[in-house]
Order: C-alpha cells, then sequence, then structure tokens
C-alpha cells in the first residue's frame, strides 16, 4: 500500500505542475511555448483528477491531504471559469445579447431563426452563418462576408472589420446607442482548426492513436500561434475603444488559454461574473469544450449569463447573456 500512495503522490504532484502551467498561459505566449495552451484544453480532466486524488487524501486521513489542499485553491477561480454557481441579480437588465456559431446552417436555417425570433434579444453575433435576411423586428444589420455578423434592434452609429494578419478568423464590430449611450460591440471568430470527430476520435490500435496524437498536435500547435497574432491585434483595437465594450463570439479558445487571458486583461467574463452550471458551449466532440465567450468593460453590470443546451440548432449551443446599461 506504501508503493501505491508514493505511485499517487508523484502523480498528484504532476497533476498540480501542469495545473499551474495553464495559468501560465497568461505570461507565456504560444509563440515561446504553444505546448502551455495545448495544455488548458485538458483542463476539466486535469482538475478532476486532482480533486479525486484529493479526497483520497483525506480520506486516508495523510498530512500531504493540506498541502495539496491549499495548493488546489490557486484552481478555484480557473475552475469556476468552466463551472459557475452565483446568485440571481436583482437588477432588471435593458439589454439582451445572444452569441452563436450556426454552422453555416447544417441544422437548419428554419431552426436558428425559430429560436432566436423567440427570445427577444437586443444584439446578436453571429459566426459561421451566411443568413441572408434579419431577425424579425432587427432594422440594423452589419456583415463581413459570410463568417461573422452583428444584427441590432437599437441603431448602429459606425461598424466595421477589424483587420487581423489570419486567413480565416475573423472579428466586426459595431458602435450601438442603447438608452442614449453608445457601446462598442465587437464579435469575434478566431483562426479554426479544422477538426473533425474521426482526428480526435481513439481507436483500438495503439501506434494508430500515436500518429493521431502527433497529427493533432502538429495542428493545434500552428493554430495557437495564429491565434496569438489575431488576438494581440484585436485587443490593441479593444484598448482604443473610446465606448464601453462587449466582447463576445466563438473563440476557439478554452478559459485559461492564452487567448482567453489576454482579451480578458481589462474586461471581465460574464461568465465569472453572473454564470450558472457549466459553460460548456462546443458539444460536436463529447467533449467538454467551452469556446464561446462574453466579456465587458467594468461600466456594463452583467445580470445574467446562460448556455442554452435545450435546442439543437447547431454544433454550438447558443450563447445568452443580459446586461444593465446605466
Amino acid at each position: 500500500m506504501g508503493i501505491i500512495r508514493f505511485l499517487l503522490t508523484i502523480l498528484h504532484i504532476i497533476i498540480i505542475v501542469l495545473l499551474f502551467g495553464t495559468i501560465m498561459n497568461a505570461y507565456i505566449p504560444p509563440s515561446v511555448f504553444g505546448m502551455l495552451n495545448l495544455l488548458s484544453l485538458g483542463f476539466p480532466i486535469l482538475i478532476i483528477i486532482n480533486v479525486l486524488l484529493l479526497i483520497f487524501w483525506i480520506i486516508s486521513w495523510k498530512k500531504r491531504a493540506a498541502v495539496f489542499l491549499v495548493l488546489s485553491l490557486c484552481f478555484i477561480i480557473p475552475t469556476r471559469r468552466w463551472l459557475n454557481f452565483t446568485p440571481d441579480k436583482k437588477e432588471k437588465p435593458n439589454l439582451k445579447l445572444i452569441s452563436l456559431n450556426g454552422k453555416f446552417g447544417y441544422f437548419g436555417d428554419g431552426k436558428i431563426y425559430g429560436f432566436l425570433n423567440e427570445q427577444n434579444a437586443d444584439v446578436v453575433f453571429f459566426q459561421e452563418y451566411d443568413n441572408k435576411k434579419p431577425l424579425d423586428g432587427f432594422q440594423y444589420f452589419e456583415n463581413s462576408r459570410p463568417i461573422v455578423k452583428i444584427q441590432s434592434r437599437f441603431p448602429i452609429i459606425e461598424s466595421g472589420e477589424v483587420k487581423t494578419d489570419v486567413s480565416t478568423g475573423m472579428c466586426l464590430y459595431a458602435d450601438i446607442k442603447i438608452n442614449g449611450k453608445i457601446i462598442r460591440f465587437v464579435n469575434v471568430y478566431m483562426e479554426p482548426f479544422f477538426l473533425d470527430k474521426k482526428m480526435v476520435k481513439p481507436t483500438n490500435d495503439m501506434d494508430r492513436n500515436e500518429e493521431k496524437a502527433k497529427k493533432l498536435i502538429h495542428k493545434l500547435v500552428p493554430t495557437f500561434k495564429k491565434h496569438q497574432t489575431q488576438i494581440d491585434q484585436i485587443k490593441d483595437f479593444i484598448d482604443k475603444s473610446p465606448y464601453p465594450i462587449i466582447v463576445g463570439g466563438d473563440f476557439n479558445a478554452v478559459p485559461n488559454s492564452y487567448e482567453y487571458y489576454k482579451v480578458s486583461e481589462d474586461l471581465e467574463d460574464t461568465f465569472l461574473k453572473v454564470g450558472k452550471g457549466s459553460g460548456t458551449s462546443f458539444h460536436d466532440f463529447k467533449f467538454p469544450m467551452k469556446i464561446d465567450h462574453i466579456f465587458s468593460s467594468k461600466s456594463i453590470k452583467p445580470i445574467s449569463y446562460r448556455v442554452d443546451r435545450s435546442v439543437d440548432i447547431s454544433d454550438h449551443f447558443p450563447v445568452l447573456a443580459e446586461f444593465l446599461i446605466e
């Protein structure tokens, strides 16, 4: 039993080191060490193993449980970026935003329009959706090719594309006047990975799995480096905004990644402030992937945030957030 505990201790130390590695994405960009960003994808699995081992040490009445418990406190906020519980806000919102990657209408345009027209939203961000007509009651419609779009019930004062040095990922902004106040909305679609289920699904052949893992790493790490270029340029645009900001969209990046830390430097993660339950939004790979995010300036008060898992309209669940613009 002593050998087993020794091995479990070594394993737990390794898990703690890897978890701290995900936090280092705030300081080390993918161009320096892209594997750290890759590590952030496995955060849910790492934290689950950490909790199970922690429970084991506590049940075993081992002193090392106290050490691992103290170290684990460092991961409370990183975990809450994935799984969060906050009390209801009493204030009444006056802005509802929906962000949805529509997968180019693969699940049916009727389903998408039917869902969104029922939501009574004020602003809608689209990614990967070439919708040709506005939603019911939406007079203002800004688009940039068939990739990203912004629809609004409120007047769009100014809009345009945020230029970045990537080929596929895109970013669109719109300055929208809401109750006499101009808010800059930024719809982000980060460079995609172009993965399919066959590339990530394990097989019974270990050699084949090893080959697939190598190909996956060779595909992911270069994309992370493209993300760094794109998000740095988007962040520069955000920093120069003369108005309060709401940023949302499909970041193709999970919490605790470089992209997440970069965009949230001066903005608040709406899910972290008012989210409930799991923030997982991408469901096609049957693995927890929270890659759709919404951030806002501190002067904008978030009231609610939820991922609607009741609808099957895309490989992404729609993200709905409400705010109070004072």
